[in-house]
């Protein structure tokens, strides 16, 4: 069949300027604003440095991270130092100017979020300790919606053809979020009060959110392995302190946690860090699948 070309211009002209969605190409450090880039701009190459068995600390400048972030429109981190160790290597290499600090390409979500934990002063003493606060924000529901519209923002202004879209997806998300958080907060209320052991700060924000107290840390100072008399001064604060469980996270070293468990008699939950991993597809499974573990904890203990 012979196609008219006549009517073939008009129409390859009117496509040529439609706008084109969702053509951004989203770099993100850490899983969880992948998985929040995805939600707003579903049709996003978007890629992420670390996955949630990773510890976003310690990432090297590999020859793959610094190809994706030559090529990406818009990068998201969590900022407040966390990536201060490799982000700063990789932006040189990657020379993408649109993805240099200060320029619109450029996201840090401390920027734009309150973190706990701040600090006045910081010395070598203190061990792996951040000045800004703690920057896993991501454990925090009303810190996601926040990063979720600062995101949605963003893709407007880099991407404003396509604004109706970002709006879009920014107030589904936003809907299923509210809901969701109202349906955790219900399950989750039992928790409310309970101690736990943990590995660093990582779920500081998870703890502050559902009521809970992390009665003490596994690591002696932040970044340094527990130590064996470390563990014995922990396994003594059990004797004295109700805890209902053991927690640390799949990067992390967890003969530390069960040796303490194991002597004390508790659970050891090794809870998922971030989404992409069994269990934990995206940010809503997340959630999930924590206080489910947490839940059963509490269970186990009887505490």
């Amino acid at each position: 069949m012979r196609i008219n070309s006549k009517w073939m211009m008009p129409v390859l002209a009117a496509l040529l300027a439609a706008p084109q969605a969702w053509a951004m190409t989203i770099f993100t450090c850490e899983p969880e604003y992948a998985a929040l880039a995805r939600e707003l701009a579903p049709e996003a190459n978007v890629s992420s440095a670390t996955t949630a068995l990773q510890d976003p600390h310690h990432v090297q400048a590999r020859p793959s991270l610094i190809a994706k972030l030559r090529r990406a429109d818009l990068a998201i981190c969590a900022g407040a130092d966390l990536e201060v160790g490799w982000l700063p290597m990789l932006q040189m290499k990657a020379n993408n100017r649109k993805v240099r600090d200060g320029q619109p390409g450029m996201l840090y979500a401390a920027q734009h979020l309150e973190a706990l934990g701040r600090l006045e002063r910081v010395d070598r003493s203190m061990g792996d300790v951040h000045a800004g606060g703690n920057p896993h924000f991501h454990f925090s529901p009303s810190r996601i919606q926040t990063m979720a519209e600062v995101i949605a923002a963003k893709l407007v202004e880099l991407d404003p053809d396509n604004e109706p879209q970002y709006r879009a997806n920014l107030t589904e998300f936003s809907q299923r979020w509210s809901q969701a958080t109202t349906r955790w907060r219900t399950q989750a209320a039992p928790l409310k009060g309970k101690r736990v052991i943990a590995y660093h700060t990582s779920f500081q924000y998870l703890f502050d959110w559902l009521g809970m107290e992390q009665a003490g840390d596994l690591e002696p100072k932040p970044g340094l392995p527990p130590t064996t008399g470390h563990l014995a001064q922990l396994l003594k604060l059990t004797e004295t302190t109700p805890i209902m469980a053991v927690i640390y996270t799949g990067y992390q070293d967890g003969r530390g946690a069960q040796w303490l468990g194991q002597r004390a008699g508790l659970p050891v939950v090794q809870l998922p860090f971030g989404p992409g991993v069994e269990g934990a597809a995206d940010l809503f499974q997340l959630y999930d699948t924590n206080i489910a573990l947490l839940l059963a904890a509490m269970e186990e203990s009887d505490v």
